[in-house]
């Protein structure tokens, strides 16, 4: 039950959980209601007998904003997303081998408006680099809520909305 959690207790929750695969930058006060930057870097490839014959590599990044606030609305969201997407399109790096890029928002608030509930599932931003032959990018949402005791995403964020419950309900 979120009553019994604060937002502070669940962002300290949802950090501590993504430490062990992220890469976590924790703001300073001036850069509220932005919390934390975290990124996840994975590289993948296949060779022949030595390193040099390589016969393909992959590369996938994820870079996650995390945001605190005590009421989420339309206009916050927007500002908030406009800032993930700005930063976050200045750390891809679409050479070759870079297979996918994710944004990721996440939004812990003690309350959120209808507005910005809509704004946030409706979000939807995919980039293709050079017909996808140099990967992609999509931006995935999500949200905490504390006072319906409720977790939302996009559709492109659905792979979250079950770690999100298990952080609001554990």
């Amino acid at each position: 039950m979120s009553d019994q959690y604060t937002r502070q207790e669940i962002q300290e929750r949802l950090l501590k959980s993504y430490q062990p695969y992220f890469d976590i930058n924790p703001c300073d006060e001036s850069e509220q209601p932005l919390v934390a930057r975290c990124g996840f870097h994975v590289k993948s490839s296949k060779y022949v007998l030595v390193k040099k014959a390589e016969l393909w590599k992959t590369e996938g990044n994820e870079h996650l904003f995390l945001f605190s606030m005590p009421r989420l609305t339309a206009e916050l969201f927007e500002q908030c997303k406009n800032l993930a997407y700005e930063e976050g399109m200045k750390l891809i790096d679409p050479k070759p081998g870079h297979m996918y890029t994710y944004i990721t928002t996440v939004f812990i608030c003690d309350e959120c408006d209808d507005a910005a509930r809509t704004a946030l599932k409706k979000c939807r931003i995919h980039k293709s680099f050079q017909f996808s032959l140099r990967g992609w990018m999509d931006f995935h949402t999500g949200l905490i809520d504390l006072k319906s005791n409720t977790t939302l995403t996009n559709q492109s964020g659905k792979c979250n909305a079950d770690f999100l419950k298990k952080i609001l309900q554990v």
